[in-house]
């Protein structure tokens, strides 16, 4: 293990990576507090519009928006591609929490400053700025947790962080030690970063009971809107544009049955994922929801730990465990199910647990009365009575899976490909035009569970 720490190269990784990190979270703090501001405090024309169309590059894999990008601009490889590229679908995690500190937070004080003089800069620098500050560091511990862990965008940019140089590493040679110790590194920068983010967060800005005034932009009005639209033709106008371009050019470059197979195996295994890890949540989101005691607690704390983890460290363990105590389970789709559920389990605990929680407890206790168990009750009264905020994290689940590449690549079945690992493959070579289809393809899949949860929330909202 010393070898392997002691190296030059595992030095160079770990400052790449982290110079990565910081790079990419501060230019997604600076932009996502601007955005948030500019929707919530401001009068930015269309700004309701804008506070949706700015958060849409989430659901943007790292590595779709990757193989646009480098498809338009071939230059844009190294530091700076992965720096454009990460920053592009990272800053909606700033935007997010901030937009919610800003539309709660506390008016009075801003309103003081304004009376004692201040201007409207001076009022943003040193009082609201301060106000969302927990929410702006919470948002940036995201981000920096996703750049060390992303290894689409990196691969595709040629960037060398941990996370390839430890896919590099596992490939290279028959002795996976090497791979599996660069991981424990990666994992303990990600405990660093957690454990800074929370010694600098700071007190959490009280909520006010007013709505926070509306600020008038003035002569900054047509910059901030030409800057948005800037920054959403970017984040959604390039990607778009070259998938589409791509696509016209690429028609003959690829056999319908491959794209058809692919498609279902992604389907597939990330509808078995969903149900895995919905199955392992229900019971931790229950006790959640309906008990408050230590134990409680610390089961649901334990399941977020595989939350934050790289998807490739979790691949790696998997691959390790697999090979030494589990053979018959090596490279299967259960293996690889039971790798989403191990990543993805905090997604769908939260959605069980707000669903439970909204759930009336009278209705449980009236079953118990009638002589049922609490098994039984929590299967035929709980569970029904939650099914929209269930299915709600199933869902959410689901396009995860479909969208999570270092993982599948290293515990997928022989022979059995994912549209995110042939987009992967493809790109890797440069074959744009062929890999342009599997990229629209796995945007289509993951719309479509989206739009249809869409359609029933709305429907049980109305039918209550």
């Amino acid at each position: 293990m010393w070898d392997v720490l002691a190296r030059t190269r595992t030095a160079e990784l770990a400052l790449r990576s982290l110079s990565l990190a910081v790079a990419v979270t501060a230019a997604c703090i600076v932009l996502g507090v601007l955005s948030a501001w500019l929707v919530t405090r401001s009068d930015l024309l269309g700004r309701r519009a804008f506070g949706v169309l700015l958060v849409l590059p989430l659901a943007v894999p790292s590595y779709v928006a990757g193989f646009t990008w480098i498809s338009v601009a071939p230059q844009l490889t190294g530091f700076t591609g992965a720096f454009v590229v990460l920053t592009l679908v990272s800053y909606p995690y700033v935007l997010l929490p901030v937009a919610a500190a800003l539309r709660t937070a506390d008016p009075a004080v801003e309103e003081v400053a304004r009376s004692l003089g201040r201007t409207g800069r001076q009022v943003f620098l040193s009082v609201t700025l301060r106000q969302i500050r927990p929410a702006a560091l919470a948002g940036g511990l995201l981000v920096a947790l996703y750049v060390l862990s992303d290894f689409g965008a990196v691969s595709l940019m040629r960037y060398e962080a941990f996370t390839l140089g430890i896919y590099t590493s596992y490939r290279a040679t028959f002795d996976r030690t090497p791979a599996a110790i660069l991981g424990l590194v990666l994992v303990v920068l990600a405990v660093a970063l957690t454990i800074g983010e929370r010694r600098a967060r700071g007190v959490v800005a009280l909520r006010g009971r007013r709505q926070p005034l509306t600020v008038p932009l003035g002569r900054a009005r047509v910059p901030a809107l030409a800057g948005t639209v800037a920054l959403l033709v970017l984040t959604l106008g390039v990607p778009v544009v070259s998938l589409v371009w791509w696509l016209v050019a690429g028609t003959s470059t690829f056999e319908v049955s491959d794209l058809l197979v692919t498609t279902g195996n992604t389907v597939a295994v990330s509808a078995f994922g969903a149900v895995l890890t919905l199955l392992l949540a229900l019971p931790v989101g229950v006790l959640a929801a309906r008990h408050q005691g230590r134990l409680a607690r610390g089961v649901e704390l334990a399941s977020f730990a595989g939350h934050a983890l790289p998807g490739i460290t979790v691949g790696l363990a998997l691959v390790f465990f697999g090979i030494r105590f589990a053979p018959a389970l090596y490279q299967t789709i259960p293996m690889l199910a039971f790798a989403y559920a191990v990543l993805f389990l905090p997604l769908a605990v939260g959605a069980v647990r707000t669903g439970v929680a909204h759930a009336p407890p009278v209705l449980e206790d009236v079953s118990r009365s009638l002589g049922h168990g609490r098994w039984r009750t929590t299967l035929r009264v709980t569970v029904p009575l939650s099914a929209p905020g269930i299915l709600a994290g199933t869902a959410l689940v689901f396009l995860t899976c479909a969208k999570e590449l270092p993982a599948t690549l290293l515990l997928r079945p022989t022979g059995v490909d994912t549209l995110a690992t042939e987009l992967w493959t493809r790109t890797e070579v440069a074959a744009y035009a062929a890999a342009a289809p599997y990229a629209a393809v796995l945007l289509v899949v993951a719309a479509i569970p989206a739009v249809v949860l869409d359609r029933f929330l709305r429907q049980d909202d109305s039918v209550r």
